[in-house]
């Protein structure tokens, strides 16, 4: 273990100051077909003439939408990489047909179903890295650890723990009012503007998806032996759902026993939504360097 310190439509958030050379890029709505399952997206291409070196599934949390990603999609497009940034299974082109929302297990399902017929469908580059937050994180910590038909290169969280923070299991809801520190932290971390426009990613919590957040310690140490890519967990400074002391995220990544790297990083000047806040940048920049780390590993 390493350790380092609605329709969807884009939201006026006011992103974080840029960092690099990452260019305008184009947030084309998008569906994908997960075995029977629509599930609505945000696909957005590198520049026109440039190899697309992999494709990133990026993976939102509870209670928001895939654009919550918009800050981090130039970064990534720039450097050559697709995003694929998905309204998780209950979350808005499936809210209809999955009313309940679905158990994190059968969201890795579908995702995997909905990853087979992208990769069927366009060049995703050396395969697929997954990218998540918060819930989104355990989703895709199960989609890592089940089996599918893409090859997956790595995987990177933010805000997905091992054991919750007393205080964090009385708000199974982020849409609940109480979950506000929680989920942001000292204000001042953000933008300006940035609480107002981010009620355009909101919506709400599937049931099934609230009901499974106690378990989650014990599903993460059930499915964690299974994941065999290299692993980056991150956590903001203030991050305030899960215990953070050392020998509790020391014991968090010596679960992923079959993982050939695990690195677990700290993220200065945060709160829970990292890619929404004043360091989101910083953060983007530390996942794609990442990237290319576990792009380089899968090469022959």
């Amino acid at each position: 273990m390493t350790t380092t310190t609605p329709a969807l439509t884009t939201p006026a958030l006011t992103p974080p100051p840029a960092a690099g050379p990452a260019a305008p890029t184009a947030h084309a709505p998008y569906e994908l077909d997960a075995g029977g399952i629509p599930l609505s997206a945000i696909l957005a291409e590198p520049p026109a003439g440039t190899a697309r070196r992999s494709t990133i599934l990026a993976v939102h949390g509870r209670g928001m939408r895939a654009a919550y990603w918009n800050a981090f999609i130039p970064h990534a497009t720039a450097l050559g990489h697709a995003v694929l940034a998905v309204d998780r299974p209950g979350y808005g082109a499936s809210a209809d047909v999955l009313p309940e929302g679905q158990s994190l297990a059968e969201q890795a399902q579908t995702l995997h179903a909905a990853l087979k017929e992208h990769a069927r469908t366009h060049d995703i580059g050396a395969g697929f890295f997954l990218l998540g937050h918060s819930d989104g994180g355990k989703a895709a910590l199960h989609t890592a650890a089940a089996s599918g038909a893409v090859p997956l290169l790595g995987l990177d969280t933010s805000g997905t723990g091992y054991f919750y923070d007393p205080q964090a299991l009385h708000f199974p809801s982020t849409l609940g009012g109480g979950a506000t520190k929680l989920n942001w932290g000292p204000l001042n971390l953000y933008p300006r503007g940035t609480f107002q426009a981010s009620r355009t990613l909101l919506a709400p919590t599937p049931p099934r998806e609230s009901a499974e957040t106690i378990h989650w310690p014990r599903q993460f140490e059930a499915l964690a032996p299974d994941v065999r890519i290299p692993v980056r967990l991150t956590f903001a400074a203030h991050e305030a759902w899960w215990h953070l002391d050392a020998p509790t995220l020391a014991a968090m990544a010596s679960r992923l026993t079959a993982s050939p790297r695990v690195i677990v990083d700290h993220q200065p000047g945060a709160g829970h939504n990292i890619s929404l806040g004043h360091t989101a940048a910083a953060y983007h920049l530390r996942v794609l360097a990442f990237l290319e780390e576990c792009l380089l590993a899968a090469r022959p």
